[in-house]
Formats: structure tokens, sequence, C-alpha cells
């Protein structure tokens, strides 16, 4: 553990010098050399009572900044940062190994912690066959298409509704008489191009957790708050793409304008939605690691306090030869998972299986973009999960009850069984109130 550390690797360093200084060491690059620290349910307080005992150790608390809005990059010298509201603290590289945090010795006093973990690089869990790996998934879709038979009994196509989405008509997003009215919907991304002329007159909470203007230059976090939250009548002959379109938003840039980020910054954003009750949490990115005691923590956390965290179930499979695991931090037992389906409701050659709760439309999605372009269709989990997402904004209006664990139960009962194995679409396919 303490060879993966750096002496520099301080918490408010960037994303790009952890990256830099990973490589340089040899290290594993998806590790970013700082640590997590998950405390026991309920003892968050004795937790940052032990970390303040430490001499010389400097904490920071998300709790200092407004609204909890801690910015990592204004941390200054701090070796340790707490988010409260989830109970975990960011640990530097060199502060760790110092005050010999480490997994043995936290287990030898049987304290308030319950694990220390390395942090990782996070990624946007987008798939564009058209840029990534284009060869490698076409045949691999074609493949599937030809035995898609034989793997499971093939669901007719969707009716097409005149004005929307594929993917809004399989929902049954126009015939709901919901629209997000008094839901706050935090999408946890790359931002959102506040400038957008559809999304005029909204109301925006807006953080950034990254070092970066909100401003979003990436175009993934405009392309999935416009699926979850977009206008139910766009101007002129542009067809309706957005779910919740009365929701208030909340924009927390988790992730770069490259699309990447660490651990510790989605934490943030968790921390950040929960302490400002957004029901609906939606977080297009994963990383390709096992559980992370973390983000069950912020699950819990969430849940707890009446809000939900939906996240992409990952893009790594090409099936049908290869169905890789869901990933980070949708693979954790608090969290919902959300899978990726065509338009003839088969599951995508790319969407990640294993621990999977429900399904969203994710091939082919139709939303928006970044100015000049507006619009623009592209394929993932990570466009699956704003359905899903957009979907439990207008059950939460439809019930004031439904919250939390009460929403997750909501969207899993009413979703539309698949004849597909739930290791593949979970409960099926989400379906709006």
């Amino acid at each position: 553990m303490a060879a993966a550390a750096a002496p520099d690797l301080k918490v408010s360093a960037t994303a790009d010098e952890l990256l830099l200084a990973a490589l340089q060491s040899g290290g594993d690059a998806k590790a970013t050399g700082r640590f997590l620290m998950t405390f026991k349910e309920g003892a968050t307080a004795a937790g940052v009572k032990s970390l303040q005992a430490r001499k010389g150790l400097r904490l920071a608390d998300a709790r200092d900044f407004t609204a909890q809005s801690v910015d990592l990059a204004a941390t200054g010298d701090a070796d340790a940062v707490v988010f409260p509201e989830i109970g975990v603290a960011l640990i530097g590289g060199a502060a760790a190994q110092e005050h010999s945090l480490t997994a043995a010795a936290l287990a030898a006093e049987d304290g308030p912690a319950h694990s220390i973990d390395p942090e990782y690089f996070m990624f946007a869990a987008d798939v564009n066959p058209a840029d990534y790996l284009r060869g490698v998934m076409r045949t691999a879709e074609m493949i599937y298409a030809d035995l898609g038979d034989h793997i499971a009994p093939r669901a007719e196509a969707e009716a097409a509704v005149a004005g929307v989405t594929w993917g809004l008509a399989a929902c049954k997003v126009p015939a709901s008489a919901f629209n997000g009215t008094g839901i706050k919907v935090c999408v946890l991304d790359t931002g959102f191009d506040l400038g957008h002329p559809e999304f005029a007159g909204r109301s925006f909470v807006t953080n950034t957790f990254v070092g970066q203007p909100v401003q979003d230059l990436h175009g993934h976090g405009t392309h999935t708050i416009g699926t979850s939250c977009g206008p139910s009548a766009p101007p002129g002959s542009v067809q309706r793409y957005g779910i919740a379109a009365r929701s208030q938003i909340f924009v927390g840039k988790v992730l770069t304008n490259s699309g990447s980020g660490t651990q510790a910054q989605i934490l943030a954003g968790m921390n950040w939605a929960i302490a400002n009750k957004c029901a609906v949490i939606s977080m297009s990115l994963r990383a390709a690691v096992p559980p992370q005691p973390s983000y069950t923590a912020a699950g819990n956390a969430a849940l707890a306090a009446g809000c939900l965290i939906i996240a992409a179930s990952g893009n790594d499979s090409a099936r049908p030869g290869t169905i890789a695991p869901a990933g980070a931090p949708a693979n954790s037992p608090s969290i919902v998972s959300v899978a990726a389906v065509d338009n003839a409701l088969r599951i995508a050659s790319f969407s990640n299986g294993g621990k999977v709760d429900i399904a969203g439309p994710g091939v082919n999605v139709f939303s928006s973009w970044p100015r000049p372009n507006l619009h623009n269709t592209i394929s993932g989990t990570s466009m699956a999960t704003p359905h899903v997402a957009g979907c439990a904004a207008l059950w939460a209006q439809s019930n004031a009850s439904l919250r939390g664990a009460a929403l997750r139960a909501k969207l899993l009962a009413t979703a539309r069984h698949l004849p597909l194995p739930a290791s593949d679409v979970g409960a099926g396919l989400v379906q709006a109130p």
C-alpha cells in the first residue's frame, strides 16, 4: 500500500497531476496514489475526531464550504478532507504514509473507520461506435444481431410516437401526467452548456469539483441532462428528448472536459447532492473496479436522506462473446445499476452485466449537445441512466412518499418485463408513471 503513495500527492492535487505521478511511479495508472477512509455507519463524528487527534494532520471539512460545495483545489495544504454526509474522508498519499493510515493499522485499532482503500480515476461511461473501438464494436453488433434470436426472444421494435425520441416512447413518457415539478435532480457529469437556448428560463444550481468552469466543453453532461431534464416541447421541428421538463436541475461538474476525474471528486459531488436533498442523483460514469466501500456508504447515506443514486453499469462488454461486470459505483448494492437496450428492446452489445437493477434506452439516443451543434445522437449506458433518472423524478413528483428506498422499489416494481436474464436487464425497462 505504501508503495502507491507519493510524497507530493496532497488532496488538492489535480487529476492530471495525479495521473502523471502515477505513470512516473510505474504504478497502476487507475489508482491516484491517495486513499479513501470510509467510516462505520453512525461513526462519522468519531472518525473526524480520530483524524483531528493525529498530531500534524491538517484536516478540511466539506461543511466549511457554502452548501458543502467543497473544491479540493481550494483546500490548500490540507492532508485530508471529510465528506460528512456520506461518512468518507480523502487522505493524501504522503499523509497516509506518515500517519500509518493503513488497512492493517486501522484493523488493529478497532476504531471508527470501516476501511481505507485506494482512490481510483473515474471516466464518463458513454460509447460512441464512431469513435470508440469502431471496428470491434461494429463486428460485435453484427454478430449479436445474427445470433440474437437464439439468445433470447426478440422483442418487437417500439412503435414510433410522433415528435418524441424512441427512448421516451419506450418508457411511456408522453402519456405521463407528470413533469418533475418540485423535484431536485442532480446530474454529476462533465457539466452543462448553460447557454443552451432550449433550456432558457430553467432553474439551475451549479458547482464544479474539478477546478474547471461548469460550462461543458465535452458534451457528455449536456446530453445526459437533456434526456433526464430536457424540454417537453423544443422549438421548431425538434423532437421531444427530455423527461422531467419542470424539475430543478443541479449540475455537478465531477468530470473534466476530457471526461475524466477522480473518485474523491465524484464523492464530493455526491456529498453535495445529498446535503442539498436532491431526490434523484444521476451518474453516467464508472471505473472498472470492484465495489467500493466509499460508494456503498454514499448510496446508503443517500437512501437514509431520502435521495436515490442511479448509475451506469458501464460499456466494457462486446456481446455475445464478452460480458463485463458492472463497474463502480453502479456495482455497489445501495446504488441503482442501469443497463442499456436498443429500440428492439435487446440488450446493447456494449452493456455490462451482473449486478444490474434496471434497463433504459441506450442505443442511438438523441438529446441536447453544447452549442453550436445543440443536439447529438450517441450510445451507451450513460444514455440509459438519465432515462431512469428522469422517470424517477416523475415518480417522485407523483407521490411525496416515494423517496429513497421507496422510490427505488417503485422503479423496479413498475419496470416493463423483458424476456432477458436479470443479470442483463434487472427488473426490465424503466417506465414513467
